[in-house]
């Protein structure tokens, strides 16, 4: 009797043929490709239903990796870029153009000048407090409309640092601090240029009013644009957390 060969005894079963080493042992060829959708890496080995045996496979690294959601990034970065937009726009009416609102050559009406043309003196003639409050509007109420404008400037002016420490640390608190900026300068910028126009509508129309008014408009059109936003961005960032990259 030869080795490799089947034993003659009765009863006794032939031994599963060896490998030949003579011959070189070639690699699978799928030993670096991943599985088919019907097939699982289960302890290295590629196994399905039908074929129990398997081949080697490697573990799909790349799939466990997270992803983070591109539209959630775009969201946060469309948010900071109204937040500067509303700034520029606060900044230039309120400050480059001294919170005027009509600013003609023969009227000029804001939040620190009030300009009316004078017939005898052949020019402007602006008024201050008290002969200011003889024509109509009080003292008390456009402190308070300055107050409201001016306030809504520097309360946006904090937006953004909280929107920033949010995202890096993904933190609620900053976020909620962040609309409760926004909440206030959206209220007092509404509240003061409006109590401003009520007490000034004898002088002012439609057909009248500058550059510095509709750069209010827009930037409280913004401000309510953002507080939407904001209030409901966190509850889809809380839901992908574990998704978003850090800083």
């Amino acid at each position: 009797m030869r080795a490799g060969r089947g034993s003659d005894l009765p009863g006794v079963p032939a031994p599963l043929p060896g490998p030949d080493a003579s011959k070189p042992v070639r690699k699978n060829k799928r030993n670096l490709s991943s599985c088919s959708p019907a097939q699982e890496c289960f302890c290295g080995l590629c196994i399905s239903p039908w074929s129990p045996g398997g081949w080697p496979c490697r573990e799909q690294e790349k799939m466990s990796l997270p992803r983070p959601r591109r539209g959630g990034q775009l969201l946060f970065l469309s948010i900071v870029v109204l937040v500067v937009v509303a700034i520029f726009l606060l900044f230039y009416a309120l400050l480059w153009k001294a919170g005027d609102l009509i600013n003609l050559p023969h009227l000029r009406i804001g939040f620190y000048n009030f300009c009316l043309w004078n017939e005898s003196a052949g020019g402007l003639q602006c008024h201050q407090f008290p002969e200011l409050e003889a024509l109509g509007p009080p003292q008390g109420a456009l402190a308070l409309a300055r107050l409201g404008v001016y306030g809504a400037l520097v309360l946006t002016l904090f937006v953004p640092l909280p929107l920033l420490l949010a995202r890096c640390n993904r933190s609620e608190g900053e976020w909620h601090l962040a609309v409760c900026f926004l909440a206030m300068a959206s209220m007092l910028l509404a509240g003061g240029l409006g109590l401003f126009l009520t007490y000034t509508w004898k002088w002012v129309t439609p057909s009248l009013l500058g550059p510095g008014f509709l750069a209010l408009a827009a930037a409280q059109a913004l401000l309510v644009l953002l507080l939407m936003a904001t209030v409901m961005f966190p509850q889809r960032a809380e839901d992908d957390k574990s998704r978003l990259e850090s800083c």
